[in-house]
């Protein structure tokens, strides 16, 4: 049996608005947690990471919005690839925000059991990373449901924002042999962080293709009418 067959493929509308969903949340998530935090808190912090705004009054912002990112990609049917990678990243970023990090907590308040669940969170979180730098660099560079290949401009931002993920991705862990001092400093995970959320963001958006081309006046070429039903 043809895996693409098992689950019927959502309408072209549907497609877009969960693909446009999830990239616009993940390009919006670092400047709200960043500028959130900067306005409670009427001075200029900023901490090692994104995920250390849990220990922060922007907890319920960082937790709905890896939630609801979960679940559009939970949500997300394409073809069987796309279903299956989605479904795991959505359980990933899910698991993400309910396993809280220890870093940014308050001194002295972790124990035994926190100090194992950010050891899920950080786990999760390169698995999500790694999935959605997949989608960015091997599920949006193939051809379509029915065989139109995306468009060469198309493939280079793809292919450039599943790089930057994975260079963010590398140079997140390798700051962990910086000294201390200097990662508190300089902060690290959190510019890394931030990137390859951009990053996954952009593409997201850019896949969805919706708001550039519901702005194109004037009727389309058979070519690209059929390219817009399956983008």
């Amino acid at each position: 049996m043809n895996p693409e067959a098992r689950t019927p493929p959502q309408d072209a509308v549907t497609v877009r608005r969960l693909r446009l969903g999830i990239g616009s949340v993940g390009i919006a998530l670092p400047v709200v947690l960043i500028v959130g935090h900067l306005l409670v808190t009427r001075r200029f912090t900023l901490l090692d990471s994104l995920s250390g705004y849990y220990h922060t009054e922007m907890r319920d912002v960082f937790v709905g919005s890896l939630c609801a990112v979960g679940v559009f990609l939970i949500a997300y049917r394409y073809r069987w690839p796309d279903d299956a990678l989605g479904t795991v990243a959505g359980l990933l970023a899910i698991a993400v925000a309910l396993f809280p990090t220890t870093v940014g907590a308050p001194a002295g308040t972790t124990s035994h059991s926190d100090r194992m669940v950010g050891v899920v969170h950080q786990v999760a979180a390169a698995g999500l990373f790694l999935l959605l730098a997949g989608f960015c660099l091997f599920l949006f560079t193939r051809p379509d449901r029915v065989g139109v290949p995306p468009r060469p401009s198309a493939v280079r931002l793809y292919r450039v924002c599943g790089g930057l993920i994975l260079v963010a991705v590398t140079l997140a862990l390798a700051s962990t042999l910086l000294p201390a001092d200097v990662r508190h400093t300089v902060k690290p995970v959190l510019w890394c962080e931030t990137v390859a959320v951009f990053a996954f963001g952009a593409a997201w958006v850019a896949k969805s293709d919706a708001l550039f081309r519901a702005a194109r006046p004037g009727p389309k070429d058979p070519g690209e009418a059929q390219r817009d039903l399956v983008a």
